[in-house]
């Protein structure tokens, strides 16, 4: 997977690239993630990427003439499946959406900054407006490294153990069960004796039911769309 990412912050990412297990990953050629500095692209002297908005209205807005540039650069390059842009009113980001997102050969995300974009890069560029949250940050930046490890992750080959990342929470629509190491005993409080019996079936069971329980107490409306579905 191909994933460019214009920012108005580009070194906020540094160190979420640094992860090694990207880092790893880049190296073996699983994926390749480029981050662009929107200043490159700014106007005159100063490289001005934002201005007042019209209309009034308090705060800045990126201006449409340097994200426009920056994207039919990267257009002249690469084949898009998804130009997705990071902001407070778009769909909520879900694991359906990460696991449908994985799949994809090429994405450019777009972060937000300020009071948001130029609503005319939206109408002509955006094919995918998402939102990890009902809360407003002070950038996208943080919201498309959230988004950016939820899809890499899984990727074959970049998770050490692939078959982690199909029993995480949300992945089947329920949360996951408990999760316990060694030692079996701690301070007295007990591994269940159903995960030391060395029963593949019996654990299974047991987990299942543990995280329809928990997905019942805990979010009961992932419950009600599992039940239903």
């Amino acid at each position: 997977m191909r994933l460019d990412i214009i920012a108005a912050l580009p070194r906020f990412f540094d160190s979420v690239f640094d992860n090694a297990i990207y880092r790893r990953s880049v190296q073996a050629g699983l994926i390749q993630v480029n981050v662009h500095d929107l200043r490159d692209y700014g106007i005159g002297t100063y490289r001005q990427i934002d201005d007042y908005a019209y209309g009034g209205s308090a705060g800045m807005v990126l201006m449409a003439q340097p994200l426009s540039q920056c994207i039919e650069s990267l257009k002249a390059q690469v084949s898009y499946d998804e130009i997705i842009y990071l902001t407070p009113d778009g769909s909520v980001f879900n694991q359906t959406e990460a696991n449908r997102l994985s799949l994809q050969q090429n994405l450019l995300l777009i972060c937000g900054h300020y009071k948001g974009i130029d609503h005319r890069i939206r109408d002509h560029y955006v094919t995918r407006e998402i939102s990890i949250g009902d809360y407003v940050l002070s950038g996208g930046e943080l919201a498309a490294a959230v988004l950016t490890d939820a899809i890499l992750r899984l990727i074959p080959g970049i998770m050490g153990d692939e078959s982690s990342a199909l029993s995480d929470s949300h992945q089947d629509s329920l949360l996951s069960p408990p999760v316990y190491t060694r030692p079996a005993d701690f301070n007295g409080m007990k591994v269940p004796d159903v995960l030391l019996s060395g029963n593949d079936k019996l654990i299974r069971e047991w987990q299942h039911e543990q995280a329809i329980e928990r997905t019942r107490a805990r979010r009961p409306d992932l419950w009600e769309n599992w039940k239903d579905g």
